[in-house]
C-alpha cells in the first residue's frame, strides 16, 4: 500500500524521497519517480516539511518517531498511517514532541486498491493544526479524510472499522465489497495478498486489547483471531484475508460428505 501511496503523493507534486527497510524496494520505485532513495530514516527526515509512514507494527512505528525526531526541523509534520494500539500513537507523538515535530496518527481503510485509486478513507488524530496543515498529503492519498480527536483517535477509529471488517468477513456470502472485490479469487482458490492475514489479526489484537480494558467481550474478533491463528499455523498468514474461506469450504466439504445423497438402488 506505501508505494501506491507514495505514486499518489508524486502525481500531487508531494514526493522528495523515499526509504524502506528493504533498499532494493526503495531504490526501484525512486528510480520509477525519479526522486531520491534515501538509505537511512535519519537522511530521509533531514530538511523536511513532513514525512509520511506506512509500516506493519507497533514496535515499527515507535522506531521510525525515535530515528526521525533529531533530525527533523521544528515545526515538520510526521503523519503516521499504519495501524497501531492508540497508546502507541501517543508515545510516538511524545518521542516528537521535545523536537518541536507534531504527529498525527492517520490509518487508513481501502485496501490496495483505495492506495492505487487515492480513494482511501483516512481517520485522523492529532491536533486540528496540524491536521490543516496535512490537508494537502491526506487529500493526495484519499477520499474521506477526518479528524477524529486528539493523537490516537484515528486508531481508535480504525479499530472500530477493523471490528466491522471482521464481521463483514465472516458474512461475504452477503453482498459486500469484499465479496465483490475478493470473490473470484476465492473462487480460483488464489489469495493473493490485498490485506494479509497476519496483519488484520494483528490489528484485531489491538481491538482485543482495548475492549478488554473495559470489560467488553467482543465474540466475533475473538472468533476471527482463532481462525487467523489457525491460518498462519498452516503457512498462510501472508495471503489475502478473504483466505479465511479456505477453513469454511473445509466445512462445506465435511458438510456435503455428510449429506450425500445415497447411490441408486441403495436403501
Amino acid at each position: 500500500m506505501g508505494m501506491h501511496m507514495a505514486r499518489n503523493l508524486h502525481k500531487a507534486g508531494l514526493l522528495a524521497g523515499v526509504y524502506n527497510r528493504t533498499a532494493a524496494k526503495a531504490t526501484a520505485l525512486a528510480a520509477e519517480l525519479k526522486v531520491e532513495a534515501f538509505p537511512t530514516l535519519a537522511g530521509l527526515g533531514a530538511g523536511m516539511d513532513a514525512v509520511v509512514s506506512c509500516v506493519s507494527a507497533d514496535a515499527d512505528v515507535l522506531e521510525v518517531a525515535g530515528a526521525l525526531a533529531p533530525v527533523l526541523k521544528r515545526g515538520a509534520l510526521v503523519i503516521d498511517c499504519s495501524t497501531i494500539g492508540a497508546d502507541t500513537a501517543r508515545k510516538a507523538a511524545e518521542r516528537l514532541a521535545p523536537a518541536g515535530v507534531e504527529f498525527l496518527d492517520c490509518p487508513v481503510s481501502g485496501g490496495v486498491e483505495g492506495a492505487r485509486d487515492a480513494t482511501l478513507a483516512i481517520m485522523a488524530g492529532g491536533e486540528p493544526g496540524a491536521f490543516e496543515r496535512a490537508q494537502p498529503i491526506l487529500r493526495a492519498m484519499g477520499r474521506a479524510v477526518t479528524l477524529f480527536g486528539p493523537v490516537g483517535m484515528g486508531q481508535a477509529a480504525k479499530a472500530t472499522n477493523q471490528i466491522m471488517c471482521a464481521g463483514i468477513i465472516e458474512a461475504v456470502a452477503g453482498s459486500s465489497w469484499y465479496f465483490v472485490h475478493r470473490a473470484p479469487n476465492m473462487m480460483r482458490g488464489s489469495y493473493p495478498a490485498g490485506f494479509r492475514v497476519r496483519l488484520h489479526a494483528k490489528d484485531l489484537g489491538i481491538c482485543h486489547d482495548m475492549a478488554a480494558r473495559f470489560g467488553v467481550a467482543l465474540p466475533v474478533v475473538e472468533r476471527m483471531l482463532r481462525e487467523y491463528a489457525e491460518l498462519t499455523a498452516r503457512g498462510f498468514g501472508d495471503e489475502d484475508i478473504s483466505a479465511t474461506y479456505r477453513l469454511k469450504s473445509e466445512l462445506f466439504e465435511r458438510t456435503n460428505i455428510m449429506k450425500a445423497p445415497p447411490l441408486r438402488g441403495d436403501p
